[in-house]
């Protein structure tokens, strides 16, 4: 039986942990019945209960870790601090606020064949949708992953998503240094540069119903156009190669 690791990193999510055990649950039973699974909860410093509610709710389980940053790291961070304790053959990167809705996992789990190693959520492919998202929040995120596309040469249509089903391999191969929410394009952008697969799994982001972003938009913009910049001199030394 192969082993799925399921990481979500929180950050001051009190207010929609309760929301988050009522749809993860079923799907945890679901997966029991072909999986063994590891929870792992990445708490990134929160100041508020999130830490006390996770334990609350998760905790008694054997199959859950919750993991706690002393103090605020940034969504990248907690990405990797789940990954290092992952020990899954398949491994999982998901909200906390479920505006991606934790069911569709069961159907992104049938698309990871042997020929694909990243199966990603994906509100902008042409049969996705986005109902009631900030619009200057879409713009940002729907710009910023139509650049990636031109750049890498590849038809993905979302690269922010943190909703995502890797293969082992890949989350031991790739590094990524971003700390901020820039990590998610770059570690797929470097998994697509150094040859794997990947297949988007046309779903609905939804806005989220409980707390508030914490994104930091000007941060985040700064990040993805020093990053854009490093791309096109990487390609065009890769140019000047031929």
């Amino acid at each position: 039986m192969k082993k799925i690791s399921i990481i979500i990193p929180c950050y001051n999510e009190e207010e929609g942990i309760n929301n988050l055990y009522s749809q993860l649950n079923p799907v945890l039973s679901k997966l029991k019945e072909d999986y063994e699974v590891e929870l792992i909860f990445v708490d990134d410093g929160s100041k508020d209960n999130t830490l006390k509610l996770l334990h609350q709710y998760f905790g008694n389980e054997n199959y859950c870790k919750i993991i706690k940053h002393e103090k605020n790291m940034n969504l990248g961070a907690a990405m990797r601090t789940g990954f290092t304790h992952s020990t899954g053959d398949i491994i999982v990167t998901m909200d906390s606020d479920c505006t991606y809705e934790p069911k569709i996992m069961l159907e992104m789990l049938c698309l990871l064949d042997d020929k694909t190693s990243i199966v990603t959520a994906s509100p902008y492919h042409p049969l996705g949708k986005v109902e009631n998202v900030p619009n200057y929040r879409l713009f940002l995120s729907k710009s910023i992953s139509s650049i990636y596309c031109l750049i890498t040469n590849s038809n993905i249509h979302t690269f922010t998503a943190l909703f995502r089903i890797h293969k082992k391999e890949v989350v031991k191969c790739i590094k990524f240094k971003s700390n901020n929410f820039l990590a998610t394009a770059e570690m797929l952008i470097y998994a697509l540069m150094k040859g794997y697969t990947v297949r988007e799994y046309p779903t609905t982001l939804y806005a989220r119903k409980y707390g508030v972003s914490k994104m930091k938009l000007l941060m985040v913009i700064k990040s993805h156009f020093k990053f854009v910049l490093k791309l096109i001199k990487l390609k065009f030394k890769r140019f000047l190669r031929k």
